[in-house]
């Protein structure tokens, strides 16, 4: 069986001309089939490898023919397979990432302690604190009897963790150990410059000790850069492997746990699917507030509204087939864009107003300085999967871009919160309605997802609170439903042209101020459907100001965020699940206007 030689090794020497010489081992490396890290910064190089002896040889060669590397000194060690996937070499800031400036090794450290020197202290009782410099999950593994863990995830960590050392340890003969000796080399200055007076750090850490004295005086592993995880005091590698998931250190008893997966899960990370589920949807909760704080909308930008030039307007000049395009805006004040500039080409050029067209070209009109009216931003994750995310939407939050809203909208936070991903909303709710959004994560379970609301296969059912009280306790309307948009986008119920719509009703509570409480289910999709149905049949829904029998003056589709409510809400859906096929249903809470009486 082949064996590989590895090493580790690393030195805090000034290195200049770095990008060429990353250029030249990266191919020496590759040329002798070697694998591994090499990190190179201007404070030294830091490196794992592992190869054929006589290549890693050739390597030192090469290393030790640098200014300053002629003593350069490393760590052997061997295994019967590759330990690293890759060969890389890379350029760093540090070559061990600290972030305190004035540390330098390569002019100071503190004073060197010899792997047989500790063990003779230790062997002699002599009163000393291990500090173990490493990271919580390396200590797991294994470390020197009666050690101090310092109690850090990151080395970014250390000095603060130093700070919070007791006082009279500053007085206490302290040596500091890691795995190979390099973060003692600037752990061991810090804590002088914080007061501590006796500091030594082990001579080539942990991987030296072994080396020099065995496993005396040290319980279990050393945990390694590698895919080999673990050395036991011989140096060969051990049984331990490492979590994909959460990446802590693993004992052969860990591994027979059934909590762990390989590639998925270990003991110390599982979660039930219910645990899973309330992380994710916590996680993207935090994105949410990220996101939508400020709100997106509220900070001015400029906005670009497309005009595309129709076949009839081909050869026109630019403003009359923006006149014949966009026909609610004057042509006074179309000649007022012009003259500021306003409107542009794809290249966001200026352009005449006597510019001619051609048919299918496309215009901009900017729009500069922009800020949108708040909306509510209380999105709710109910559920999420590979397919699919289940929203509990809050009112008013239009959900496309539309009119006042471009940003301002669940479209766009959830772009941006699920990003580089786009998800698609399966249907629409109106701005000012709240409740139960499915949203498909891809363009593939959309397509299996939106042609269950065209057949009528989705089931819905909303919580509303109209004025009124119904003879029956369940009653129905088949009002058609006009199939243009009228004032502010409105509908209304068109007998002779529009399109068949039909609404069952369900009493669920009467009220005592005259309101009544009712299940909807519309069994078709019209816009506004359930609102104009219930306008229609002399019980308009409360809050809305649009569907009443005196419209409110000045009436807009999307409320203020301080405006009563829209007493309408998007309570159950069900449907075929496009990722396994089997029925579920959603739900979203009641608000609170369902619960008063």
């Amino acid at each position: 069986m082949a064996t590989f030689t590895n090493i580790a090794a690393y030195k805090f020497v000034p290195l200049a001309d770095l990008g060429p010489l990353r250029g030249r081992l990266l191919k020496l490396c590759k040329e002798w089939q070697l694998r591994g890290t090499i990190l190179l910064s201007p404070e030294g190089i830091n490196l794992f490898v592992a190869g054929a002896r006589e290549k890693i040889d050739l390597l030192l060669a090469e290393l030790r023919s640098l200014p300053g590397m002629a003593n350069f000194e490393v760590k052997f060690s061997e295994s019967d397979h590759q330990p690293f996937n890759r060969m890389l070499v890379r350029l760093k800031k540090e070559i061990i990432a600290f972030g305190v400036d004035g540390i330098d090794p390569g002019r100071q450290t503190s004073p060197k302690l010899p792997p047989r020197k500790l063990k003779e202290w230790l062997d002699d009782g002599k009163p000393v604190v291990l500090l173990d410099t490493r990271n919580d999950y390396e200590v797991k593994l294994g470390t020197f009897r009666n050690a101090l863990p310092i109690g850090v995830d990151h080395f970014r960590d250390f000095p603060a963790a130093v700070r919070k050392l007791p006082p009279e340890m500053k007085d206490q003969p302290i040596v500091m150990f890691c795995t190979g000796g390099i973060r003692c080399e600037k752990a061991g200055p810090f804590m002088e410059r914080e007061g501590f007076k006796n500091i030594f750090q082990l001579e080539g850490g942990i991987l030296k000790y072994f080396e020099d004295c065995g496993g005396a005086h040290y319980d279990g592993e050393c945990f390694v850069f590698d895919q080999r995880v673990g050395v036991d005091p011989s140096l060969h590698e051990t049984e331990s492997t490492q979590c994909f998931a959460c990446l802590t250190p693993l004992t052969a008893e860990e591994q027979a746990n059934p909590r762990y997966v390989a590639g998925k899960s270990c003991p110390h990370c599982f979660k039930t699917p219910e645990q899973r589920m309330a992380q994710t949807i916590a996680e993207r909760h935090e994105a949410i507030r990220r996101v939508t704080t400020p709100l997106p909308g509220s900070v001015p930008y400029e906005n670009f509204l497309p005009v595309n030039v129709p076949q009839d307007c081909d050869g026109q000049p630019l403003i009359d087939a923006l006149c014949r395009v966009v026909r609610h805006v004057p042509r006074e004040e179309w000649e007022r864009e012009f003259e500021r500039g306003l409107v542009l080409n794809t290249r966001h050029e200026t352009i005449a107003s006597s510019h001619t067209v051609r048919a299918g070209e496309r215009y901009l009109h900017k729009f500069p300085n922009v800020t949108e009216p708040d909306v509510s931003a209380d999105i709710r994750v109910l559920h999420e999967d590979e397919a699919l995310i289940v929203i509990h939407k809050p009112a008013p939050l239009p959900m496309h871009a539309a009119g006042r809203y471009n940003r301002n909208t669940l479209q766009h936070i959830l772009h941006a919160v699920y990003h580089p991903e786009r998800p698609r909303q399966a249907h629409r709710l109106d701005a000012n309605t709240t409740g139960v959004v499915l949203v498909t994560r891809t363009r593939h379970f959309a397509s299996m997802l939106q042609p269950q609301f065209a057949r009528g296969e989705v089931s819905k059912f909303y919580l509303v609170k109209a004025h009124g009280s119904p003879a029956e306790e369940a009653f129905s309307c088949d009002a058609p439903i006009s199939a243009e948009p009228g004032e502010i986008g409105t509908r209304e119920v068109d007998h002779e042209d529009g399109l068949p719509a039909r609404t069952e009703f369900r009493v669920i509570r009467r009220n005592r101020d005259g309101t009544t409480l009712l299940e909807a289910r519309p069994l078709t999709g019209r816009t506004n459907q359930i609102r104009v149905h219930l306008w229609h049949l002399g019980m308009p829904i409360c809050g809305d100001t649009v569907y009443q029998a005196n419209r409110v003056k000045g009436a807009v589709q999307t409320l203020s965020t301080d405006a009563a409510p829209l007493c309408l809400h998007s309570w159950r859906i069900g449907f075929k699940h496009p990722l396994h096929g089997q029925r579920v249903e959603f739900s979203a809470p009641a608000p609170a206007w369902a619960e008063m009486k």
